[in-house]
């Protein structure tokens, strides 16, 4: 990498958020050092006031971002639109609702000169709700085994991790980028193979400002029952994860059911939550001692007899 390449290329895709983009735009130009980082701003053919935002973003800041425009094919191809387009080793991936923490690209940037050989910084992040509440969340420490990494991500839930509040090394990718034919957690598989065969740090500060907002119970699940059970595939495919990860892949089946089951539920889709809640309980009976799951099975049983 010569002196005039950027060490961070921080990517937002947007489709149709003109009236947050700026907002986010902003949080990363005012700690963009050219020498260090890059900004590209990646439209997935918005079809609100967007396209004009950024032509006024860019005549505003001239020469301080790039911009570029697709068909509209979804936040994983726009993410590896990204990946290609990038001119640094270590990417930022940011949503347009959200924000660039204060201070964030400084300390990325310090601490990969620290540890050049980390695959993936995991940093905090900052939580604003609908109605303003914030919280603070910073990463734990990891586990030492890449196993046990896996496991803490997949299945214990002690790893949370945020596109906007991590920054991945190029080579990651190399296993497999995003699949694109996941409209929702199309992240999974590619932090799962991150974890599992990279080495990662932990960044205790906050990167990102998350800013959380009410989606739609059922335009939520309706996304993620267009992926549905085919996530497990994609995550455990052996290109993404070796023979040793495989272990893990019943347990994952039986929680990404109960997550399907929980969503359906939530979205008034008895018929869908009872077939997710069946398939979890053919390969697990243990699935029956879990209560809060069990009580809303009950419930939807007795709603479908009558």
């Amino acid at each position: 990498m010569t002196a005039l390449e950027p060490l961070i290329s921080v990517v937002i895709p947007v489709y149709n958020y003109a009236l947050t983009l700026p907002r986010a735009v902003e949080s990363v130009l005012m700690q963009l050092d050219e020498a260090t980082a890059e900004l590209i701003v990646i439209d997935d053919g918005s079809s609100d006031s967007t396209p004009q935002v950024i032509e006024t973003l860019l005549a505003s800041q001239p020469g301080r971002f790039r911009a570029l425009r697709k068909e509209n094919g979804g936040l994983a191809s726009v993410r590896n639109r990204g990946i290609r387009e990038a001119k640094g080793n270590y990417l930022v991936f940011l949503d347009a609702d959200d924000e660039m923490a204060p201070g964030a690209l400084g300390a990325l940037r310090r601490h990969i000169e620290r540890h050049p050989e980390t695959r993936m910084v995991i940093g905090g992040h900052d939580a604003v709700s609908s109605d303003g509440k914030r919280r603070s969340y910073l990463p734990p420490a990891l586990p030492n085994s890449h196993l046990g990494r896996l496991r803490g991500y997949l299945l214990d839930k002690r790893i949370a991790l945020s596109n906007g509040a991590c920054a991945m090394h190029r080579e990651v990718f190399t296993r497999g980028d995003y699949p694109e034919q996941f409209r929702s957690a199309e992240d999974i598989p590619v932090f799962s193979q991150v974890l599992a065969h990279y080495p990662c740090t932990v960044l205790a500060q906050p990167l990102a400002i998350i800013h959380k907002h009410d989606d739609s119970l059922r335009h939520q699940f309706n996304h993620a029952k267009a992926g549905g059970v085919a996530l497990v595939e994609e995550v455990f495919s052996p290109q993404r994860l070796d023979m040793e990860y495989q272990s893990l892949k019943r347990d994952f089946y039986v929680q990404r059911c109960l997550s399907l089951f929980r969503s359906a539920y939530l979205a008034g889709d008895d018929q869908a939550a009872s077939g997710y809640f069946r398939a979890a309980l053919k390969r697990d009976w243990r699935v029956l001692l879990k209560g809060s799951y069990l009580r809303k099975a009950i419930r939807i049983w007795a709603r479908r007899r009558h």
